[in-house]
């Protein structure tokens, strides 16, 4: 008895390839509805990745050890006060490295000339500031100089990111100043924005002492900074408040900048998680456009699944035919999309200077998605060729 060829993988997967190379647009247009799909999950995979390491190098330079303190309200509801001596009996705290701080000053408003109506004021603030803040709460100078203990007690301003960029200025020097409560401050310094202290970023900077002097601080702190050393952060935090407002500890706020930035990943991971279910509609909508090519391509080609029949394939030859080229059409818009949305995520990383990272598991995840959403799209017109028979199939126009 004659027994039928067995077809082996080589022998499959050039007989599945038959379709593609045969209608190369079609195939190429179903393929690109698949490679749509992976790409944006990969895409949104790799960039949320990429995100979240450049918040952990962010976490990891600026440390997570940094906790501040801050005036809550009182027993009535009205807006407490620390302590002029705050910053002091914070910096008695054993486990406490460094410490800080800055003062809101009154009535300062900032303008960049005297013609500006006193109405448009851009949300700036002024703060009196200590001498070692950079080094406290980790910001940097982006132009110019700090303040140093010379032009800590002259008109002397080192101004946000943000401060500047609203009073348009984009450097500091000799010859640049700006008006801070009716009085003319030098700009020496531009800063970088702070991520674990963003209110310095929309401040005008001024030194302690010329901001008791000229402008009517009151010598207050509004804000104190401390750097904990690492294994005491949450024995730190415990005592800091009671520290800082021994009075009324309850009327001081204590809090650790870098929550914010954990915050920001959570809230990253949770639209990751919106976005992945686009991208997943997006590669459904891919596989039915897989499904659609086969059928169309079954009734295509009845002619020649009648002629194979009666040369003596199988049904499960003509079956394991057709769901061959639907994963091979399948794979190749996998492939593509992989690297559509590897290439998405490398570009918009390096632009926003962030490590990239595209997860080997969201790579192996998106071929293994497409090539079940290829067996699936193409398991019904698979069978549904295999059951005709050779005389109706040859019979067909």
């Amino acid at each position: 008895m004659l027994r039928p060829a067995r077809l082996r993988p080589r022998d499959v997967v050039k007989v599945g390839a038959v379709g593609l190379r045969t209608r190369p647009l079609r195939a190429f247009l179903s393929a690109l509805g698949i490679a749509i799909g992976i790409a944006a999950m990969i895409g949104v995979v790799g960039i949320s990745s990429s995100s979240r390491a450049g918040l952990d190098r962010t976490l990891a330079t600026l440390g997570t050890n940094l906790l501040t303190v801050s005036p809550g309200s009182t027993m009535t509801g009205d807006a407490a006060q620390l302590p002029e001596d705050a910053e002091a009996m914070v910096g008695r705290i054993g486990p406490v490295e460094s410490v800080s701080a800055v003062g809101s000053i009154e009535g300062a408003k900032v303008y960049r000339s005297d013609k500006i109506p006193e109405v448009e004021t851009g949300g700036l603030a002024a703060y009196a500031v200590r001498e070692d803040l950079p080094a406290t709460v980790a910001a940097e100078v982006a132009s110019g100089v700090w303040l140093n203990s010379a032009t800590s007690r002259y008109p002397a301003t080192v101004l946000g990111a943000s401060a500047a960029e609203r009073l348009g200025l984009g450097r500091a020097g000799p010859r640049t100043r700006v008006l801070i409560g009716g009085e003319w401050f030098t700009v020496v310094g531009i800063l970088k924005p702070a991520a674990l202290a963003p209110e310095l970023d929309t401040a005008a900077l001024v030194g302690w002492s010329v901001a008791r002097a000229e402008l009517g601080f009151d010598g207050r702190p509004t804000t104190v900074y401390a750097r904990a050393e690492k294994g005491a952060v949450a024995d730190v935090r415990a005592v800091l408040g009671p520290s800082a407002h021994p009075v009324a500890p309850n009327e001081a706020e204590v809090s650790r900048p870098s929550d914010a930035l954990a915050a920001e990943q959570a809230a990253g991971k949770a639209f990751t998680g919106l976005l992945l279910g686009l991208g997943g509609v997006a590669l459904l909508v891919g596989g039915v456009g897989v499904a659609n090519t086969m059928v169309i391509s079954v009734l295509e080609r009845r002619a020649e699944i009648g002629l194979r029949r009666s040369l003596g394939a199988t049904r499960g030859q003509i079956r394991t035919q057709f769901l061959a080229e639907s994963l091979l059409l399948s794979a190749l818009g996998g492939a593509g999309g992989a690297v559509l949305g590897s290439a998405v995520t490398a570009g918009f990383a390096g632009y926003q200077g962030w490590p990239v990272v595209v997860p080997v598991w969201a790579l192996l995840g998106g071929m293994g998605a497409t090539l079940a959403i290829g067996a699936v799209a193409g398991l019904y017109p698979a069978v549904r060729a295999s059951r005709l028979a050779p005389t109706e199939a040859l019979a067909s126009p």
